[in-house]
Order: C-alpha cells, then sequence, then structure tokens
C-alpha cells in the first residue's frame, strides 16, 4: 500500500501540547500557557516560562531528561486543569480527605513532591505492564510449553503489543478520557494550521488533520517498536534476569527513540514516512475530532507562546 503523503507545510515548529481536562497545554520556544475552559463558559489563562537546560544539546540524554520533565509537568497541569474545570459540587464529590487536607496543610515542596511520586507511580504501571507482563506471561508459557529463544521473543512481542493496544483502546472507551482525546485533536490541528503559515481562525483549524507525526503517541509506539528489537537480543535463561536487563535498557531505550522521532519529524523523505506512520495510525485511537468549543481554547493556547520570529521557533 502506498505511504500517505504528509501535507505540505510552511515549516515545522517547535511548539508542542498536551491535552488536558477541559483544556490545553501549549508549549513554545519561551513560554507554557496552559487554557483551561471553566464552568461558566470562560477560558482561564496561565503563563509560565520556559527554561533551558545543558541536556536540551545532548543526544540520547535529552530523550530521557525530557521524558522526565514532561511527566512531572503533564501531571502538574492535568492537576491544574482538573482544578479549573470541575464546578464545587464536582471537586468535593472528586477530592478525598487526604486531599483537602494536603491542599490547606502541606507545603508547596511538600506538593511538588507529592505530584513526583504519582508521576512515578504512573512509570512503574506503564514498566509493569509493557515490560514486566509481557515477559512474565511468556516465561510461564514456556515453562510448560517448551518454546525455543526465537518463539519466545514473537511471543513475547506479540503480547506487549496486544497489551498496549488493548490498553489504549479501554482508555479511549472511557468518557472523560474520550473528551481529553477531542482536546487531544484540537492541539493538532491547530499546530498543524500554525505550520501551514494560516491564520489561526476556528474555520482555518477544523479543515486540517487531527493526525500529527510529532506526536508522543508516535513517540511511545516507537518506544514500544524499537524496544521489541532492542530487547529479542537479551538472554532468556531466568525470567526475573531478562526483566532486569529491560529495565536496565530503559534509558537506552527512550534516548534512541527520542532521536528517531526527532528524525522523522524533520525529514519528508519515504523511510522518514514509514517510520512515522504506525504512529499516525495509533493516533486513531488517541485522537478524535473536537468541537468549535475545543478548538477555541487550543487558539488561546498556543496564541502566547508562539515565537515573535517564527525561525526561533523552528523544529
Amino acid at each position: 500500500m502506498e505511504l500517505e503523503k504528509r501535507p505540505e507545510e510552511k515549516f515545522r515548529t517547535s511548539v508542542g501540547g498536551q491535552a488536558l481536562m477541559e483544556g490545553i497545554m501549549m508549549r513554545g520556544p519561551k513560554k507554557i500557557c496552559c487554557a483551561v475552559r471553566r464552568p461558566d463558559g470562560t477560558i482561564d489563562l496561565s503563563e509560565s516560562e520556559v527554561h533551558s537546560h545543558w541536556y536540551s544539546r545532548v543526544p540520547l540524554v535529552r530523550g530521557v531528561c525530557n521524558m522526565v520533565d514532561n511527566l512531572y509537568n503533564g501531571y502538574k497541569y492535568l492537576m491544574h486543569s482538573a482544578d479549573i474545570a470541575l464546578s464545587e459540587e464536582e471537586q468535593e464529590e472528586a477530592e478525598s480527605k487526604l486531599d483537602k487536607w494536603l491542599e490547606e496543610h502541606a507545603s508547596p515542596a511538600v506538593q511538588n513532591a507529592l505530584m513526583t511520586v504519582s508521576a512515578f507511580l504512573g512509570v512503574i504501571l506503564a514498566i509493569f505492564l509493557f515490560t514486566f507482563l509481557p515477559t512474565f506471561l511468556t516465561g510461564l508459557l514456556g515453562s510448560v510449553v517448551e518454546l525455543g529463544r526465537w518463539p519466545r521473543v514473537i511471543l513475547e512481542s506479540v503480547l506487549k503489543m496486544a497489551i498496549f493496544l488493548g490498553y489504549m483502546f479501554l482508555c479511549s472507551r472511557m468518557k472523560e478520557i474520550h473528551r481529553m482525546f477531542e482536546y487531544h485533536g484540537a492541539e493538532h490541528k491547530t499546530i498543524a494550521c500554525y505550520e501551514a503559515g494560516e491564520e489561526l481562525t476556528v474555520e482555518n483549524i477544523r479543515r486540517h488533520s487531527r493526525f500529527h507525526p510529532r506526536c508522543g503517541t508516535s513517540f511511545l509506539f516507537l518506544v514500544i517498536l524499537i524496544g521489541i528489537v532492542l530487547y529479542a537480543v537479551l538472554p532468556w535463561e531466568s525470567t526475573a534476569l531478562r526483566v532486569v536487563y529491560k529495565i536496565l535498557l530503559l534509558p537506552v531505550l527512550v534516548g534512541v527513540s527520542y532521536e528517531v522521532i526527532k528524525w522523522a519529524g524533520r525529514s519528508n523523505s519515504w523511510l522518514a514516512r514509514a517510520v512515522s506512520r504506525p504512529g499516525l495510525w495509533l493516533q486513531r485511537l488517541t485522537t478524535f475530532e473536537p468541537d468549535d468549543s475545543m478548538i477555541e481554547v487550543a487558539i488561546a493556547a498556543v496564541t502566547p507562546v508562539l515565537p515573535e520570529n517564527p525561525e526561533e521557533g523552528k523544529w
């Protein structure tokens, strides 16, 4: 099947974002803006500065450090959007006694530490689902049925992909997550409109694709695919030891995947399109068509972070 060509872009920008609860966070070269729709229909805006770090210029290292930074900030902005988007009654319903006590008595340092722990627990869950579980199930079957090395590698890869796709599918079926994925579509369409050099209006943005090659979903899928290749060389003498090896190689996997998606996002070659294609297919589960009110939020979020000189924001 012939690969679909990417839409023509005026340039490729480093502006990116994240879908939130009833909102979007956009990050530009110098600013971050979080736009959230309040229960009364107005849009809440909060801005912060982007701090440059030494690791941003170091290949492989920057992928791991950026992932950690994105996990922390992503969780922080997600919690912020929940505070803004939920009505007082909904907040009282959702908040536990511990949440209320921490909000009233805990210092900002303690709250930041708890957010870091929450993000870390999310990483632990991902490692359990996509690293430990496929290997454990394969080892369990291998203890019952005689399997050679490569049948084990293939079975582990199939299980990992099935668990990942099943997890994403189930997430997309949840009402709140599905709505967040609609905001994800608004984020992509808005960035595509900006890259095409068009005025950021609801009408212009609506015409653009909700699929974008430089997306976190594509990155996650690339991590899974590259991990299958990278982990194929690991020994199978012990299931537990294999899991340990995979965890130790995780920073290498993330670093390599980041460099690959960065290259693929800059190139329009047939190889780059082939690398990006599986991630674009997966975005059918993580992005949905937004309504006009969501596009308005995306415009509000992206406008403050756009550089005065577009050359400063080139990818």
